[in-house]
């Protein structure tokens, strides 16, 4: 009888705060912050300090291929999330669940923005492309392709007509979304661009690159036909653009020196223009405030005069080093004139990513989050006099990668240890009970009874902590060396320590009371030293307490009796050092890992080697026994999970997730779950279920994941020659050949010939029945009782929305005939208007000369353009009459409302401008003066009749 075995899979994954590969955003409201977790994006209630909801994909496949690497926020409750395989997913945070999948990137999506109505969303990538996509209709749009290099980031301007994109090709590209083409390229840097973006309203467009400045554009909308020229506030006129293009979107403003030499990494402004951020690839931010007209004007003449001042005359002005303009003695205002440094924010950790509450606190003028490297969020207030750090989220989270795992006897507790803590978990929920400071942890232990924990260092010492009250009560000075190992002696009060100092220590237990205190705790003591020639690596010693084996630097495996500490065995055949061993619940077997990749099986009884599997793709990093089994799990630096069935010597399942080397890995005592921890600073709990699997299953899936993992790779042929792109840019389809979409043009082509042969069937029934020969038809059950036309329907719509055009690509040209004839009837139903155009669109520019040279089309083109043209005009009325009524409705409940608030953009301006002339009484009360003067005649010659 063949054997059959429970399947693991991943339960919870816990500790990481947030990753570094992809940026943070707040959501519309301010309240929540977005931060990638590794495949997930964690969702941050800042004021709490805590993760309410978790957004993770739901999918097959696991591990860094679904690494989250940008983020976006749209004004509504619907986020982007943009990963490392190239697919976006559109997420509704509210109810935390995903939308929609758009795939059409072939490398990690690099960066993603929304418009500013939120119905259109952009994504640049590795691959060099940008796509555009409707996020309503949850489809693509179109591609742009141009760039050379890696999109870095996309900004909207002029009410989402046109695009603006960098790159790491040195070169800005403005795109005209309505005409779909490259407007213009706008070259000057001399390195990578890493980031841009643009204030709210449109006034200036900033680039960071390795540049020692930043670089600042004026933007000319369609909504004017020239930028014009403000009187006396020194902004860019006319004067300025004598040297560009009249066409030309951007025009250099000028540029500020950055005061670090680190290259740029990002550049923000908040939501209400008044600040820019400049995050640079290091541990700064360098905030300047944006100040508007009136003070720009006051800076630009204290410049202007100081100047005149230091040369003792007049200095003309047209030989000022800005760019800008001015008349007459009017000074012209520069960039320095308008970004005033206002303060710079310094971490103790590299910044990743950064940033602007999009709601303005009442006390300070902003807020920015902060995300660093080391799994670390921080969040700063911002005022004029300076910054000051409000919150940091911190304590769900090791700084550094995860050493060691270590459960308790009863499975309750999860110790995990990093490079300066030790964290408690409960590992059901993963939550972090206990964070205790420490050395730098290698190894841990939690000792029967759960009060206590064991913890050796790298600098030799063992550190005894109390779990209850989260202290750390003694530290020991055991070693000269790393502590490599410590594991517990089965049922005795002690364990055994191993070091790199060559000594292999047995220990036990005891307690002792402080000078000055009433409790006792737990102390430890040396008990018996063996000497070893070389570094010890690891220690396991066996469940019956007879026997203890030791893995050594010069590649052997040493077995010792316990209570002699005589040599048993020794046992040779790794090629390079064994970095890990354990031994099985009935003392049968032993099972070694190595940096050779290798995983041996032994005897114990006899040190003879049962097997030597090649298992990982890199070295193994820790090996465990199933309890009561002889099944073993192994961890790698290949960042697999594996399940060994050891007395057959087979892999049973491989377990995808981590994003990085495996360090660690710990299995219950009933084998129910295992945890393991990461360089990733992941912490993953994998449950078995009640699934049975059986061995044969698994080979046929692997072989099966292996031949679509080599159509994926067919797809994306590295070694076909790449299609030139001209320099003015292209256009191309937004989606991108994949699996699914080659099972749906399958499924179409099966409906299309199930549809064929039924309607043969009919026609002969029919045929039958006027002979008056025909028996009751009987209709074919695979169509579900539906109609020919409806089947075929039905498997269109079951096609994704985003990979429809992929799908229908793909189909022959004379199964593309017989679907169009079909495209008739549909359109008799007013929900598929819409799909039927597409599919009829697609068609037409995909297979247009051979539709046009086929005789038998010719009729049907024409049916299809009489009716369709009709329909959608309809669909179109019905639209429009729907939106003119809600639009009537909206303004029958605005003039019934008493809202004191309809005018308030205007109030609003009124009040600033109010604000601005106070300000200018304050500091130049002669100019506010003359001012007054002239408005006052002004006033009087409008009222002269």
């Amino acid at each position: 009888m063949v054997k059959a075995y429970l399947r693991y899979e991943p339960a919870a994954t816990f500790g990481v705060i947030v990753s570094v590969e992809s940026n943070i955003a707040y959501d519309s409201s301010g309240k929540y912050l977005l931060a990638p977790a590794l495949e997930k994006v964690g969702v941050w209630h800042v004021r709490q300090g805590v993760c309410t909801k978790s957004l993770a994909p739901i999918t097959s496949s696991a591990g860094p291929s679904l690494a989250v690497t940008a983020i976006a926020s749209s004004p509504s409750s619907l986020i982007a999330s943009g990963h490392a395989d190239g697919s976006i997913r559109i997420w509704d945070f509210e109810k935390g669940s995903c939308e929609t999948t758009l795939n059409g990137h072939k490398g990690a999506v690099s960066v993603l923005r929304y418009g500013k109505l939120g119905s259109l969303l952009a994504s640049g990538s590795k691959d060099n492309d940008i796509i555009l996509w409707d996020v309503v209709g949850e489809t693509g749009l179109y591609r742009l392709r141009g760039h050379r290099d890696q999109v870095t980031d996309l900004v909207f301007l002029d009410s989402d007509k046109k695009l603006v994109s960098s790159s790491k090709d040195k070169y800005l590209r403005v795109w005209d979304l309505e005409t779909q083409h490259c407007m213009q390229i706008v070259g000057g840097h001399h390195s990578e661009i890493w980031s841009l973006d643009a204030d709210p309203e449109e006034r200036y467009l900033v680039t960071g690159s390795a540049d020692p400045e930043l670089r600042f554009y004026t933007v000319k909308n369609d909504s004017s036909d020239e930028i014009t020229e403000t009187d006396a506030s020194g902004g860019v006129g006319n004067g300025d653009l004598a040297s560009h293009n009249k066409w030309d979107v951007l025009k250099q403003f000028g540029e500020i020196q950055r005061q670090i030499k680190d290259r740029v990494a990002t550049v923000r402004f908040n939501e209400n223009g008044s600040l820019l951020a400049c995050q640079v690839a290091g541990k700064l931010v360098e905030v300047f405030r944006v100040l508007d007209e009136a003070e720009a004007k006051r800076k630009a003449k204290r410049r202007l005069h100081r100047k005149r001042e230091k040369k003792g005359a007049d200095v003309n002005e047209n030989g000022d080093s800005g760019h800008g303009i001015g008349e007459g003695h009017n000074p012209m205002v520069t960039v320095p004139d308008i970004f005033k440094l206002l303060q710079t924010i310094r971490v103790s950790k590299k910044i990743c990513s950064i940033s602007f509450c999009p709601v303005a606190p009442k006390n300070s003028l902003a807020t920015l989050a902060l995300s660093l490297n080391n799994n670390l969020l921080e969040f700063h207030s911002i005022d004029a006099n300076g910054t000051s750090k409000m919150l940091t989220i911190e304590l769900q989270g090791h700084r550094s990668d995860v050493r060691s795992v270590a459960l308790s006897s009863d499975n309750t507790l999860l110790m995990s240890t990093s490079h300066n803590s030790v964290k408690i978990w409960n590992p059901s929920t993963g939550s972090c009970l206990r964070t205790i400071d420490s050395g730098y942890g290698l190894c841990g232990l939690i000792v029967p009874q759960n009060k206590y924990a064991l913890v050796g260092t790298k600098d030799g010492a063992i550190e005894i902590f109390d779990v209850g009250s989260g202290t750390r009560i003694e530290v020991l000075e055991a070693h000269g060396g790393s502590i490599r190992s410590i594991v517990a002696i089965p049922n005795q009060n002690g364990f055994v320590t191993g070091s790199a100092d060559h000594d292999i220590k047995l220990w036990e237990y005891g307690m002792k009371q402080k000078p000055g205190e009433n409790s006792k705790h737990l102390t430890v003591s040396n008990v018996r030293t063996l000497k070893m020639n070389d570094d010890v690596l690891v220690v396991a010693a066996s469940p019956d307490a007879q026997k203890i084996a030791v893995a050594l630097l010069d590649c052997t495996v040493k077995v010792f009796f316990m209570d002699s500490l005589k040599l048993m065995h020794s046992l040779y055949g790794h090629r390079l050092p064994v970095l890990c061993l354990d031994i099985s619940s009935d003392g049968d077997l032993i099972v070694t890992g190595s940096a050779d990749k290798n995983l041996m099986i032994w005897g114990l009884d006899f040190g003879d080697r049962h097997k030597s599997i090649f298992a990982h793709g890199d070295s193994i990093m820790a090996v465990q026994f199933v309890g009561n089994t002889h099944y073993v799990f192994s961890v790698g630096k290949d960042r697999l999970v594996k399940y060994w069935d050891a007395d057959k010597f087979e892999l049973l399942l491989t377990l995808e997730g981590h994003h990085a080397d495996i360090w660690c890995l710990a299995t219950s005592n009933r084998g129910d779950f295992l945890v393991t921890g990461s360089h990733d600073r992941s912490i993953r709990r994998w449950d078995r279920t009640e699934e049975p699997f059986f061995i044969e299953e698994e080979k046929e899936k692997r072989l099966e994941e292996m031949f679509e993992s080599d159509l994926d790779n067919a797809f994306g042929n590295q070694y076909v020659p790449k299609e030139e792109i001209p320099e003015e840019g292209a256009v191309a389809l937004a989606g991108k050949k994949t699996q699914e979409t080659l099972s749906a043009t399958d499924s179409i082509i099966e409906a299309l010939d199930i549809a064929e042969v039924e309607l043969k069937r009919i026609a002969e029934h029919e045929q039958e029945k006027n002979k008056g020969k025909a028996a009751e038809f009987q209709p074919n059950l695979v169509m579900l009782g539906l109609s020919p036309s409806d089947f075929i329907l039905r498997a269109l719509s079951n096609v994704q929305t985003n990979d429809l055009e992929q799908t229908l690509l793909a189909l022959p040209f004379s199964d593309a005939l017989k679907l169009l004839s079909y495209l008739k009837d549909w359109t008799t139903y007013p929900d598929k208007v819409e799909l039927v155009s597409r599919v009829a669109t697609v068609l037409l520019q995909t297979h247009y000369n051979q539709l046009v040279s086929t005789p038998a089309a010719r009729p049907l083109l024409t049916t299809l353009k009489d009716i369709l043209h009709k329909k959608v005009k309809e669909c179109k009325d019905t639209i429009g009459f729907n939106l003119a009524a809600m639009d009537h409705l909206k303004q029958l409940m605005a003039s019934r409302s008493d809202a004191l608030f309809q005018d308030a953009k205007a109030k609003l301006l009124e009040i600033r401008s109010q604000l601005s002339e106070r300000l200018e009484e304050r500091t130049d009360p002669r100019e506010a003066k003359r001012r007054k003067k002239k408005q006052k005649k002004s006033n009087n010659i409008h009222a002269w009749p």
